[in-house]
């Protein structure tokens, strides 16, 4: 059973221990903003970490790939979008998504890929279905003809 995909939209206010030099966020406040996105998800979703945890997984970062488009400064109140993009059968695609509503500007975006591991072996293991039931269901593949069929 799939049910509709949910994002999740966490309000952050540019504190002055996020800028650097530059007198704008650093570089690496993002991944931490992120994060604290993807956090907001399960917990949107009703999966904090104890829940899975108790199901027999934890979600480890495997690749993050973000690019940043615009700068961010103290005070700016801005958005971490979290959605879900895709699902395999151990990892799992989270689209994000920084922005600053009071001018519609889009500070930043990141594909982040994810596996999920058994607390107590540290191995991969099946995404659960109480976390894969959130994402967009993928579309059955056509039928390949056979090699003697034309």
């Amino acid at each position: 059973m799939s049910i509709r995909p949910v994002q999740s939209s966490l309000k952050v206010i540019v504190r002055s221990t996020e800028i650097d030099i530059n007198s704008h966020v650093n570089n690496a406040k993002y991944v931490e903003y992120l994060e604290w996105g993807r956090e907001d998800f399960y917990e949107t979703v009703h999966l904090p970490y104890e829940v899975l945890r108790d199901l027999g997984a934890v979600t480890v970062t495997v690749h993050l790939d973000l690019n940043y488009r615009k700068e961010a400064k103290q005070g700016d109140e801005i958005l971490v979008i979290t959605r879900p993009a895709s699902v395999g059968r151990t990892s799992f695609t989270l689209g994000q998504t920084i922005v600053r509503p009071g001018d519609d500007s889009l500070i930043a975006d990141a594909s982040v890929t994810l596996v999920t591991v058994s607390p107590v072996s540290r191995q991969s293991v099946p995404v659960p279905q109480a976390l894969r039931q959130h994402f967009p269901q993928r579309p059955p593949s056509a039928p390949r003809p056979h090699a003697n069929e034309s």
